[in-house]
């Protein structure tokens, strides 16, 4: 039941982002399209309730006790970030707003930008310990709860790997390319089609 509930919560996540933003922006209802986004962080409220409700009633912790804490925790470091940048895409292409800005690309610019992403993993990460651990102490069965404690190393395992590809960006900086360099210009006025000539530097007195 968890596992269907993850799934559930998951396509309507989508759901109430696409009708969210098509209230907002084609409708021009933009408060019934915040209402809309707002039911999102519901849908956390519900799987959180249900999977201590499913521990309550004597199901073994499992793996989907361990993916319902690891996808509100990422749901919490992310989905800020994600409504937000579908929302200026929108904005934009169906409500006329000018385009959102790319995030930089090169240099310290482009790890400052990736750091901030690692945070909302790291949030996440935090999130999802929290709620395993809670639901560790109210099991209060060490014989049942391994499983549980060893979704917090999945959740760390998770933010290390990408804060190390984070910090890749600030150790080595991805460098712009360079612009090319314009020829200079030789060609003979007389001759725009150039044919293979060009014109000399200095004309040569004949005698």
């Amino acid at each position: 039941m968890v596992v269907a509930l993850i799934v559930i919560c998951e396509v309507g996540f989508w759901v109430l982002l696409a009708a969210g933003l098509t209230a907002r922006y084609p409708l021009r209802m933009p408060r019934t399209g915040a209402a809309l986004l707002l039911c999102e962080p519901l849908l956390e409220v519900v799987l959180l309730v249900v999977t201590a409700l499913d521990l309550k009633n004597g199901a073994e912790p499992s793996m989907k006790h361990g993916l319902a804490a690891l996808y509100i925790g990422y749901t919490v470091g992310h989905g800020h970030r994600t409504v937000k940048w579908l929302d200026g895409h929108a904005a934009h292409r169906l409500g006329g707003a000018p385009p959102p800005a790319r995030p930089p690309r090169y240099g310290m610019a482009r790890a400052r930008h990736e750091g901030r992403i690692w945070i909302g993993t790291a949030v996440g990460a935090v999130v999802a310990t929290g709620l395993l651990w809670l639901a560790i102490l109210y099991v209060d069965d060490p014989a049942r709860t391994g499983s549980l404690e060893s979704w917090t190393h999945v959740a760390w395992r998770a933010a290390g790997i990408h804060g190390l590809i984070a910090l890749s960006y600030a150790l080595w900086p991805k460098k712009a390319p360079k612009a090319p360099v314009a020829p200079a210009d030789t060609a003979d006025p007389a001759d725009p089609a150039g044919h293979g000539r060009t014109r000399d530097p200095l004309p040569v007195e004949r005698r």
